[in-house]
């Protein structure tokens, strides 16, 4: 029998335990399939409800002032509020001073207290509210759109009283056509750009937390039930039980990120598939971006046996993979505020960065080919010595020792 064929049948033993749980399957293939449209599509329904919900609520309006002219009121009563109108109280450093109101407030007695006043020519006002109650939030921003309504409806007056024409007063710099038809970026492109903002990020971190699972129990977990011995009795090398287990690895984790990625193209396509496209790739760049991921999960991989055969048990193993995977956000996230347009060289000789920053240049269609050739050489060095410090730890003879 080839090694190839016995590394394969490892990969096959490896996978068929590892799902033969039906919680499992649950959490490798319906929560990355489910999880993003899920969010796509049941957020914004939420969201919808919750703010039709609060536009149709009264809220009970304060306004306090001397001069409120009768056509304001009307207005914010038009805002389905409930308009209650005093003096303006005494003694105020400022219309903003909170003064005596500030338990009418807290007690919800009213959502809001505007105060108006006339100084000369020009309206003075101020909107007292609570912004940790959403309904006070709620009564602030229908009194704002009033009173911003009301400003410019007393600015073209005052201009046309003037004998001006009030659109070039106003805009005396105007744009001039659609906005959207300046945009020379096809919309392959804007989508390219889109996706370089969410698909490395995805595949990053669903990579560094699927793998975490199936690398411990194929590893530690093995050692702790006490089948790894039997493994290694089999006619088959060290390196290749450490390769055929890589496999299963990538493989378990490959179909959760494709999964996760389909889940949150289709979660895009959803919200946005009136302005969203297929981006423009082409065929070197689709290589490239294939090559780019299989860097990425085989460093991560590897990484994660290397690690967990050195730990003593599954609890051990956790406590060291869980920091490892949250020190992993730190690449994510950098690689999402690099300007792509002037970054510098150094960055893509940073392990795992260079990586995530050849993903989203690719996704814009992009193929520098300096970028490429750093990229590939150190992601090429960081997969060999990753995997030799994996094989290291498969072949310390303490690996066969188990706590039964």
């Amino acid at each position: 029998m080839s090694s190839r064929k016995r590394i394969v049948i490892v990969a096959k033993k490896e996978i068929i335990e590892f799902i033969r749980d039906w919680r499992t399957i649950v959490a490798l293939v319906l929560i990355p399939l489910l999880l993003f449209p899920l969010l796509f599509i049941a957020f914004p329904i939420v969201m919808q409800n919750e703010a039709a919900e609060m536009d149709e609520k009264t809220v009970d309006v304060l306004v306090q002032s001397d001069d409120i002219e009768t056509y304001l009121v009307e207005e914010i009563e038009n805002q389905s509020a409930l308009v209650f109108v005093e003096p303006m109280p005494l003694n105020l450093s400022t219309l903003s001073d909170s003064g005596n109101n500030t338990e009418q407030l807290r007690d919800l007695q009213y959502d809001a207290i505007l105060r108006i006043e006339l100084r000369n020519d020009t309206w003075y006002y101020a909107i007292l509210h609570l912004s940790t109650s959403e309904q006070s939030n709620e009564a602030r921003g229908r009194i704002l759109e009033v009173l911003v309504q009301w400003e410019e409806d007393l600015t073209s007056q005052r201009i046309e009283s003037a004998g001006l024409d009030v659109s070039s007063t106003l805009n005396p710099v105007q744009w001039d056509g659609p906005i959207l038809s300046a945009d020379v970026a096809t919309k392959g492109e804007q989508a390219g750009m889109l996706l370089s903002l969410f698909i490395p990020f995805v595949l990053a971190i669903w990579t560094a937390s699927a793998a975490v699972q199936p690398a411990i129990d194929m590893t530690v977990g093995e050692r702790e039930r006490g089948t790894l011995e039997s493994l290694l009795s089999l006619p088959l090398s060290r390196t290749e039980l450490l390769l055929g287990k890589w496999l299963a690895v990538v493989s378990i984790t490959g179909v959760g990120v494709t999964l996760q990625i389909g889940g949150l193209l289709f979660g895009i396509a959803y919200l946005a598939s009136d302005f969203i496209d297929v981006p423009s790739l082409s065929i070197g760049a689709i290589l490239l971006l294939g090559l780019a991921i299989g860097f990425y999960g085989t460093m991560i991989v590897a990484l994660y046996l290397a690690l967990a055969m050195r730990s003593k048990s599954v609890k051990e193993a956790g406590s060291v993979l869980t920091p490892i995977t949250l020190a992993m956000i730190m690449p994510i996230l950098l690689t999402q505020f690099i300007n792509l347009d002037d970054v510098e060289m150094f960055w893509f000789g940073v392990p795992f960065v260079n990586v995530l920053l050849g993903l989203r240049e690719l996704l814009l269609n992009r193929i520098i080919v300096e970028h490429v050739l750093v990229w590939v050489l150190v992601s090429s060095m960081m997969c060999i010595l990753t995997v030799r410090y994996a094989a290291k730890q498969f072949h310390r003879e303490d690996i066969i020792t188990t706590k039964s």
